[in-house]
């Protein structure tokens, strides 16, 4: 663990300062994690009653009405009541529930809550986009009611906890979504992000880990860890777990970085709920309209800025030092290059190893040669199944190295002398790295 309020400066004076606030970052970065602790550190002053609670009960509703909204609201603070049970003692809790009308229960609640609290009352309310529609807007709009009366009939201090800036998120047909009108939600200060892990922390956690069990990480395999991972924590610390338990559970045995690589296989190859749900997104028009000229190695013209905002949000690319957008570290780079390639891969027939020269080693020209074969028998179909039409020739020939990789995989295992160049799979850099 690193101090929760380093990777998010400023927010003690906001909580202090009687603010409502925005903090938003990528899926996976430590949101909850570091508010938990932070919600902690607060209680243990003894100056708030802080606590964390999840919109996230009513991620599966999607009200059609006002009745609709006060199942979703009891739903809610069903889940508040038993996250207060869990962080706070006793003489912290809140009181029973007071009866409210439908699209008022949120706020009713607050209120008494506030009433009771021996303290000034701060509140981190996580996973607030998992609202939708009706939900989500009935819920800003009491929050924005019930502001004015703070802190004696309000919370002192609350912070909006999500995936994207709430101020983003538009009002459409009545219902907040991301589009349409901007959002009336207008009492936050200040919107806060969680930044990546930098070199040094990364060092910092796995010589947390040194300090327990003795294993020492050699400095060449943090830096490729940070390399990879770009400091995200998620696979900051996937990477670690694949090391630690998998491929080097010797504590004695110091981590080299060639088990970086191994366990950054391993991690691709295990499809984890991360991994796929940024998969599932490169279908979305928004995502696909920057990724695919990327992967062309075009540059992408005339993006609406809403839509380059919800890709950095959601940590799939960010702004390059050297200006415009780039992936948002190896690792995505190589997950974006498999699964868009995954369909015309499993589409490809049986192909014969042909580019294997007789002592077992890959000879480049029969390479060259074969995969002219097989475009020439199997490309115009295979086009087709490829997801994004501009770069389907691209996506192929990726789909036909990783199937002549798989086979000297293969013969590896069967115990046959093979040498190969390793084929890379990543983004092209440029037009000419394209072609």
């Amino acid at each position: 663990m690193l101090p929760a309020l380093r990777r998010l400066p400023g927010v003690r004076r906001l909580i202090d300062q009687k603010s409502y606030f925005v903090v938003h970052a990528p899926r996976q970065v430590g949101k909850t994690t570091a508010l938990l602790s932070l919600a902690g550190e607060l209680r243990a002053e003894g100056r708030y009653v802080a606590v964390l609670v999840s919109m996230l009960v009513g991620a599966g509703l999607r009200p059609k009405d006002l009745d609709d909204v006060g199942s979703v609201e009891l739903a809610i603070l069903g889940s508040w009541r038993r996250a207060a049970e869990e962080q706070l003692p006793a003489d912290l809790l809140p009181p029973p529930w007071p009866d409210a009308n439908p699209g008022e229960r949120i706020a009713a609640a607050l209120a008494a809550w506030v009433k009771s609290a021996p303290r000034p009352l701060v509140i981190f309310l996580d996973e607030i986009d998992a609202l939708r529609d009706t939900a989500l807007a009935s819920v800003l709009s009491q929050l924005q009611e019930g502001y004015r009366n703070r802190p004696r009939g309000f919370p002192w201090s609350l912070a909006l906890v999500g995936l994207r800036d709430v101020r983003d998120y538009r009002i459409d047909g009545g219902g907040a979504g991301e589009r349409g009108t901007p959002s009336p939600f207008n009492i936050v200060v200040e919107s806060l992000t969680l930044r990546s892990f930098t070199e040094d922390e990364v060092a910092e956690l796995y010589q947390q880990h040194t300090d327990e069990t003795g294993q020492r990480w050699e400095p060449e395999a943090i830096a490729r860890v940070f390399e990879l991972s770009q400091g995200q924590p998620w696979l900051v610390n996937a990477l670690a777990r694949q090391i630690v338990e998998v491929i080097v559970p010797d504590r004695s045995v110091a981590v080299a970085a060639t088990d970086v690589d191994r366990a950054k296989d391993l991690l691709l190859a295990r499809r984890d709920t991360h991994t796929d749900s940024l998969a599932d997104r490169l279908t979305e028009p928004r995502i696909r309209a920057i990724i695919e000229p990327m992967m062309a190695g075009a540059t992408p013209e005339a993006l609406p800025r809403d839509d380059v905002r919800f890709a950095i949000d959601l940590g799939l690319v960010r702004a390059s030092p050297a200006g415009g957008l780039e992936v948002a570290n190896p690792i995505y780079r190589e997950i974006i290059a498999r699964e868009l390639s995954s369909s015309p891969r499993a589409a490809m027939p049986q192909i014969a190893p042909t580019w294997l020269g007789p002592d077992g080693r890959l000879d480049p020209d029969r390479l060259l040669d074969a995969f002219l074969a097989f475009w020439r028998r199997h490309g115009e179909p295979l086009l087709k199944t490829a997801p994004y039409h501009e770069i389907a020739p691209h996506l192929v020939l990726m789909a036909f190295l990783d199937r002549v990789v798989d086979g000297a995989i293969l013969l590896k295992i069967r115990g046959k002398s093979y040498r190969a160049h390793r084929v890379q799979k990543t983004l092209p850099k440029s037009k000419e790295d394209s072609g």
